[in-house]
């Protein structure tokens, strides 16, 4: 019995936590370039939800056609939070506005699903047909979706020229215009990628969190708490912080109750800020790119 339920709950506090943690690189990559805390990153991932269902269920799509098209899908609103929501406030950074902004943008994508999708959970197709049990795909395939996508983007930024002008506009995007970086376009390509790691944890995370509009705001959040977790900026420290977070969750979901679970992760969050005010891996460092 306890070997059971230890092992459910490990199976999902990883799917969870790495699904936390891909919205928590969704919004360091949105960050990265434009020193903006973007609320659109939940959304991103809802919609990668959404449009999974959409393209492979309703429309009848292969699921590799459905994902291309739904990273594509993502990408573009990234890129259109980035023209509507952040270019106009990017002056007045100082004054915060870039909170109503995106939220305000964040709004409009919810209250448009809910709309044109509906209200009610929709369900989601599996996507390889394997497992049962705790080996279900559901539970792995948000694991393995995050693996790929670190991997990815670490082979990005550490590999490539583009990768490494990401990273000077991050460490310092005045010095990387006097170089001659174009920094406008790296960072709207910067927000069609966090749309893109955005839509990986919503199109991944689908059959456990159904297609549902209501799955932004609260990856909204769950998906800040691994940031605050591991620093600002830092993408490691938001995957340790987003498997740590799914972990504690769903321990408290089991032993205290779904309802008293959301005030166990509120009350982890408010303490560690409080302990750690730049996270437990601190902020990212700069270095020379």
């Amino acid at each position: 019995m306890l070997a059971s339920m230890l092992t459910s709950i490990l199976a999902s506090g990883l799917a969870a936590g790495a699904i936390y943690a891909l919205v928590g690189v969704t919004y360091n990559t949105m960050f990265s370039t434009s020193r903006v805390m973007s609320f659109t990153a939940g959304q991103l991932a809802m919609l990668g939800g959404v449009f999974g269902s959409m393209f492979t269920l309703k429309l009848g799509l292969p699921i590799t056609v459905g994902f291309v098209l739904t990273l594509l899908c993502c990408a573009v609103i990234g890129i259109i939070t980035e023209f509507v929501a952040v270019r106009p406030v990017l002056k007045s950074l100082d004054q915060h506005l870039y909170v109503l902004s995106t939220l305000a943008v964040a709004l409009m994508i919810q209250q448009v699903t809910a709309i044109k999708w509906g209200t009610e959970p929709q369900p989601f197709p599996r996507i390889a047909g394997f497992g049962e049990g705790v080996w279900d795909e559901k539970f792995w395939l948000p694991v393995a979706a995050c693996a790929v996508t670190i991997i990815g983007l670490e082979y990005l930024y550490r590999r490539t020229l583009v990768g490494r002008a990401f990273l000077a506009i991050a460490e310092d995007n005045f010095a990387a215009r006097a170089l001659g970086l174009p920094e406008r376009n790296l960072r709207v390509a910067s927000y069609a990628l966090a749309g893109v790691v955005g839509g990986i944890a919503g199109f991944s995370g689908g059959q456990l969190l159904l297609a549902f509009f209501a799955n932004g705001a609260l990856l909204n959040f769950y998906g800040f708490v691994p940031v605050a977790l591991g620093g600002l900026g830092n993408n490691r420290g938001a995957i340790i912080g987003g498997l740590a977070l799914g972990l504690f969750q769903q321990a408290a979901n089991f032993l205290v109750g779904g309802i008293f679970s959301s005030v166990a992760v509120f009350t982890l969050f408010i303490v560690v800020l409080l302990a750690a005010p730049q996270g437990l891996f601190g902020a990212s460092t700069a270095r020379r790119v």
